[in-house]
């Protein structure tokens, strides 16, 4: 019979502001193991190996059993606890940043039902999760490859998303601007080359981004490359000159105009504040 175990890695230094990972790993717990009731300050996904038990929110409870996954959400009482028969083995992300809340807004958990039966690619969630521990450390290049391990399995939840209706929906729209976004931010892309991409009106692509995010497929890029700015601002010695044609920017004023009115600072102010955290980064590359 296979021994109860636990394996977790806590990272102290989160250096990635749009995806960060904060804990990994994975259980085999007792029965009736139970954490809580308590708050998490970051979002957790528990993916259930094998076995069976109960996650309680909102004055609900809920039985997960085998191939269930369940979220905890940020700063909300929870609690979670093993079947006394057949007590759950489940692996574990927890992870923030200011991309959590939107991708999370793309896959089927929400507020309401925070758990996913039997999760679609189940299999290759776990083995996301193994990866993500195994690329496990405190140096920048684990940060880096924890988080570049945790957006491929957050994809897959993604790609098994039910809410979103039909192929042509306002959710899938969106999945392919953020995309092309993505992969295109550096170069000086319009709104309509992002339509053209998605296959959809600038209209339709405006009222897909506004239903889904919340906000228009032109803040969505402005907000993506003010998040790249921040990192080449702290973590590279380009001039603002140099990052602003790397993310896109024909005219570095315009650039710094546009960083000031999202960030209250300018370029430069902003990398003198963020200096302490750039000497950190260098000590760790030693």
């Amino acid at each position: 019979m296979l021994k109860n175990y636990k394996n977790s890695y806590k990272v102290t230094e989160k250096e990635l502001v749009s995806l960060s990972v904060y804990n990994v790993g994975f259980q085999k717990c007792d029965p009736l193991y139970q954490w809580g009731p308590g708050i998490r300050d970051h979002y957790l996904i528990h993916y259930i190996i094998s076995g069976s038990g109960y996650y309680c929110l909102n004055h609900q409870t809920y039985a997960l059993h085998t191939g269930d996954s369940f979220l905890v959400y940020p700063n909300t009482e929870a609690l979670y606890y093993a079947d006394e028969q057949d007590p759950w083995e489940y692996a574990w992300v927890g992870f923030s940043g200011s991309d959590a809340p939107t991708i999370l807004k793309a896959t089927d958990f929400t507020a309401e039902t925070p758990f996913i039966r039997a999760t679609p690619c189940g299999d290759a969630i776990r083995r996301q999760l193994l990866h993500i521990y195994d690329a496990r450390g405190n140096q920048f290049e684990h940060a880096v490859e924890m988080t570049g391990r945790l957006y491929t399995m957050l994809a897959l939840f993604l790609q098994g998303s039910t809410h979103a209706g039909t192929p042509n929906s306002a959710n899938s729209y969106v999945q392919k601007g953020i995309e092309f976004i993505s992969s295109n931010y550096s170069y000086a892309i319009t709104v309509e080359d992002i339509a053209n991409y998605v296959g959809v009106s600038r209209s339709h692509l405006f009222r897909s981004f506004e239903t889904v995010l919340g906000q228009s497929p032109k803040e969505y890029l402005t907000d993506f490359r003010m998040k790249q700015a921040c990192y080449l601002l702290e973590h590279s010695d380009l001039s603002i000159t140099a990052i602003a044609n790397s993310l896109g920017f024909d005219n570095s004023l315009y650039f710094s105009k546009t960083f000031h009115k999202q960030k209250g600072v300018s370029p430069k102010e902003f990398r003198a504040r963020s200096a302490p955290r750039r000497e950190r980064f260098d000590a760790a590359k030693k």
